[in-house]
């Protein structure tokens, strides 16, 4: 999808969670949280990975840092030095991929110890990793991190519950950031924060980003964030990839009929723009019994007969991918 060497390509990849059996006989129910999903990531991008609750996203960003059980597919990693197969991976290179691949979480109250100091927080990943050999060497380390997301030494002394929200989403960044990684998950890295505070952890992603050339994969319900952030953006619909594009394409001219509700669900401050919203009847289905044919028919305004028998595949047409059997009837004329 991508110009770019991709830092990170999926092919097929599936994460399936079997249930207990409800009968005596028969198959064990099975949650298709993510099911048969292409993506490419650029090293050095921020791809925004957007869609409803329950649609997938945050299962596939810990099975791009094999957080989650991978049932079939593969992911490939590759940073110039070293490259990866993800799902098969040993031990030895998993723990140098995890040096490589960092998650930033989404409740900065939850993801800190309050009996650590945040030196020691953001020291943390370099003892256990053995990426540093002394106290020096982990401190000096700690320092420069520190600095680069806005952290003085004074707040090194402190324990987590002496800071803001803000102040403790910038923790979490300094120690994803620690460890030097290529590619960071960020998964609703920004959702309990403040619209001012977001704006600051954001810039600060971005300019991190070009400093450290780094890779995120940033998880959002905002598109108006992601938007802001975001080079080229991917929309899941219960685990699967309904629409893929670089971030001007996608928002000057969504194809999928999702994206477009989507889109019109962001709040305008423009009175005459207010009840344009589309409305989709009911709620994504269960990801236990997924509905045959195309996975958002249930919803859709448009449905046909093919949409409710033949699921879509992801169709790229000069960058721009879409799962619709009609998109190009749908688009407007001109």
């Amino acid at each position: 999808m991508s110009k770019k060497t991709p830092l990170i390509k999926t092919q097929g990849l599936s994460v399936h969670y079997p249930l207990r059996a409800t009968k005596l006989f028969g198959a064990p129910p099975v949650v298709r949280a993510v099911d048969g999903i292409d993506i490419e990531i650029a090293a050095g991008s921020f791809f925004g990975l957007v869609g409803e609750s329950g649609s997938g996203k945050t299962t596939l960003g810990r099975a791009l840092l094999r957080a989650a059980p991978i049932t079939t597919g593969t992911i490939e990693y590759d940073d110039g030095e070293v490259s990866y197969n993800i799902e098969n991976v040993g031990k030895a290179d998993l723990k140098d991929y995890r040096k490589r691949a960092q998650l930033i979480f989404q409740d900065p109250y939850a993801a800190l110890s309050p009996r650590m100091t945040v030196r020691d927080i953001i020291a943390e990943p370099l003892e256990v990793m053995g990426i540093t050999k002394t106290r020096e060497e982990t401190d000096a380390r700690v320092r420069e991190i520190a600095a680069k997301c806005r952290l003085s030494l004074e707040h090194l002394r402190r324990f987590p519950h002496a800071f803001s929200g803000g102040q403790r989403q910038r923790i979490s960044i300094a120690r994803a950031l620690v460890s030097n990684p290529k590619f960071v998950v960020a998964d609703e890295s920004v959702a309990a924060l403040d619209v001012s505070i977001q704006a600051d952890v954001l810039n600060l992603l971005k300019d991190i980003q070009h400093e450290m050339g780094l890779a995120f994969l940033f998880i959002s319900h905002d598109l108006s964030v992601v938007a802001h952030v975001c080079d080229h953006v991917a929309v899941m619909y219960l685990g699967r990839l309904v629409e893929s594009a670089p971030t001007r394409q996608l928002f000057a001219a969504p194809r999928h009929p999702y994206t477009r509700a989507l889109l019109s669900a962001i709040p305008s401050l423009d009175p005459d723009d207010r009840g344009k919203a589309q409305k989709l009847d009911g709620e994504i289905p269960s990801p236990t019994n997924p509905p045959p044919g195309c996975k958002f028919h249930t919803r859709c305004p448009y449905v046909k007969d093919k949409c409710r028998i033949d699921e879509p595949s992801l169709v790229v047409e000069k960058g721009h991918g879409v799962s619709c059997h009609f998109w190009k009837e749908l688009m407007p004329k001109g």
